[in-house]
């Protein structure tokens, strides 16, 4: 038996040590009490065919994801709850209005009383301010609701937008934290571009708003949102989303480059990849090496495979564009998304981030309902025969 000297045996037992642990797959992508969703998999059967069962489904799997988050997690996130109250009141005249639980969560989340916040920094010199995001994506949900189901702003949702601009950095800009998640966690423009489409959500804030300071605020975001330099291409899409809200903030010559990015980048099959629109580098200035591994060592990682998101929302980007829905780029994005979806309702996405709940497959699923019903491809639930 071979016998290692006393050095090397204890630099194998640090080394061990250190290694972490591999945490145990879940077993369930949520679960709280009687609801138990399964974990997303790239081996779920599609379904026969797209229509008023699937879009069932999807909707079932939407609101018992976002029901078992609030009652096991109780936090406004980026990748269900955030995504299920920014997109699911506009299909309030469809399928009726979102859960109030959920609506009741993201209120209660809101502080009582809007004060001063300090910005920090970060270990790595990074300077941002606490919750950032998800005084963003709080303050997108209530005003989405507001819009499509109360019809006014309350006064709740008039206090998280204050709140939100609290965190608003001297540049104008919304910052992220460090770590990022692709999408809705990744450069500053997407957070800040959110931020925006909250103020123009809540029914007529933006109109009636007199608080100088406030106003003054909202003037240094649409400033920093017409002039930052793009990270990547996924940026120089999102022009098209930004001239939606605010059409004075984006020139002619953006709006066309981000056409023909959109253009080239669809592939033969109809849909689009996330991973098209960015080096890994590109994506944020902080990239975890579990979030670098795992986008490198996907097996289509030379050559990225269609993904329901970015199909998804090139799709949208166009529609808020007023490209027609009969285009034919928009056309061949709808086949390939109703071709994908998973019996369970869901679209399938792989995680860009940690690979384990994929939560990913979520905020595709948000966003592939959403742009259908952007094209009018929504059915309308089947009358009951009894």
């Amino acid at each position: 038996m071979k016998i290692l000297p006393l050095f090397l045996l204890l630099a194998t037992i640090a080394q061990a040590a250190e290694t972490p642990t591999p945490k145990p797959k879940p077993q369930f992508q949520y679960h709280s009490g009687s609801i138990q969703v399964s974990l997303p998999s790239a081996d779920e059967p599609k379904v026969r065919g797209f229509g008023p069962d699937s879009v069932q489904a999807a909707l079932r799997y939407l609101e018992e994801g976002a029901l078992c988050w609030v009652r096991e997690k109780s936090c406004v996130n980026c990748h269900t709850t955030g995504p299920y109250l920014s997109e699911r009141p506009a299909w309030s005249n469809l399928y009726g209005k979102p859960t109030e639980e959920i609506l009741a969560d993201f209120a209660s989340f809101v502080p009582a009383e809007v004060k001063k916040v300090n910005e920090t920094t970060t270990k790595t010199g990074h300077r941002h301010y606490p919750a950032a995001f998800t005084s963003v994506w709080r303050s997108l949900g209530l005003a989405e609701w507001d819009q499509h189901v109360t019809g006014h702003t309350r006064e709740i949702t008039d206090r998280s937008l204050r709140d939100m601009f609290e965190r608003q950095s001297e540049n104008g800009a919304f910052v992220s934290h460090g770590e990022v998640e692709i999408p809705h966690i990744t450069t500053d423009f997407e957070l800040s571009l959110q931020a925006a489409r909250a103020i123009t959500a809540a029914p007529g804030w933006l109109a009636g708003l007199q608080d100088a300071q406030l106003l003054e605020r909202i003037t240094r975001l649409k400033n920093w949102l017409r002039s930052a330099e793009p990270n990547n291409d996924f940026d120089r899409i999102l022009h098209l989303q930004l001239a939606h809200y605010f059409p004075e903030l984006v020139t002619p010559e953006e709006k066309t480059i981000a056409l023909e990015i959109l253009t080239a980048r669809q592939h033969p099959d109809g849909g689009w990849s996330i991973r098209d629109m960015s080096t890994l580098q590109n994506w944020h200035f902080e990239i975890s090496e579990t979030v670098t591994h795992l986008i490198q060592n996907l097996p289509d990682a030379h050559k990225p495979e269609s993904d329901a998101y970015m199909t998804a929302l090139a799709i949208v980007l166009m529609r808020q564009a007023e490209v027609p829905s009969t285009d034919d780029r928009i056309q061949r994005g709808i086949a390939w998304l109703k071709g994908e979806q998973r019996i369970s309702g869901r679209w399938w996405m792989h995680s860009l981030y940690r690979g384990n709940y994929h939560y990913i497959t979520y905020i595709a699923t948000c966003q592939a309902l959403k742009a259908l019903h952007l094209c009018g491809e929504l059915p309308a639930p089947e009358k009951s025969t009894r």
